[in-house]
């Protein structure tokens, strides 16, 4: 049974109303249809639960970061998958979980779903080719995360990654990148990895669903006529007989 009303009913709320971990399960669904997403849910509330334990209730946002740090990526081990980076269970966050390994935009919404729960106020952002976590430091300044190398970037560190990205060491970074991403945004991003890996493998049958998502999230004249391609030719396509 397909999700993608429910999907769609969540996706119509008010953006800070959508439960991004929630979202991002029900786009798990298209690979894994008997995938259940309340136990997955119910886990990410057990790990935030298991991290508060261990946080003095006296500490402050940047204790809380190091605290979140510490139990994701030491403790239970989860990090990026720098050797199958294209892997698509890289972007199915049951997968990340069950797996502890994921690229930065879906270890990020693991990152924002555990520490938003132990009172961090996170958002992410749409760096360019590369996901990041911003938080607010004591003083009003912001900091910003790296979930797939489980660490605060330094400025100089910032830059470097900026620069990698955009080719252009002579320019500072466009502040345009350092604001909080909207939900959809994200949701978006994520789903347009999977149509990169689904178009590169020639897989029609999971890039429609993911199109189908996408035209819910972000829907644009582009994604709608490939879509539409995409149904007329399996339409078209001999059906074989198996006798």
């Amino acid at each position: 049974m397909s999700t993608l009303p429910a999907f769609a009913e969540m996706l119509a709320r008010e953006d800070s109303r959508i439960d991004l971990a929630h979202a991002c399960l029900m786009i798990a669904q298209d690979a894994y249809p008997e995938l259940e997403v309340e136990p997955y849910l119910g886990e990410i509330e057990r790990m935030a639960l298991r991290l508060r334990a261990r946080l003095p209730q006296s500490c402050g946002m940047e204790e809380r970061v190091v605290g979140l740090n510490q139990f994701l990526f030491h403790d239970l081990g989860f990090g990026g998958n720098t050797d199958e980076y294209y892997d698509p269970r890289n972007s199915y966050l049951n997968d990340v979980i069950d797996r502890r390994t994921g690229i930065p935009i879906s270890l990020s919404v693991l990152y924002m779903a555990v520490g938003r729960r132990v009172g961090l106020p996170l958002e992410g952002v749409s760096f360019p080719g590369h996901f990041l976590v911003r938080t607010v430091k004591r003083g009003g300044a912001s900091a910003f995360i790296d979930p797939f190398e489980g660490r605060v970037l330094e400025p100089g560190q910032l830059r470097s990654l900026y620069e990698q990205a955009t080719g252009d060491p002579s320019s500072g970074i466009d502040e345009r990148y350092l604001e909080p991403a909207p939900r959809r945004q994200i949701i978006a991003r994520m789903l347009n990895n999977l149509r990169a890996i689904y178009e590169v493998r020639g897989d029609r049958q999971r890039l429609r669903r993911v199109l189908e998502r996408l035209a819910v999230v972000s829907p644009s004249d582009e994604v709608r006529s490939r879509l539409d391609h995409l149904v007329q030719t399996a339409a078209l396509a001999p059906r074989v007989s198996v006798n």
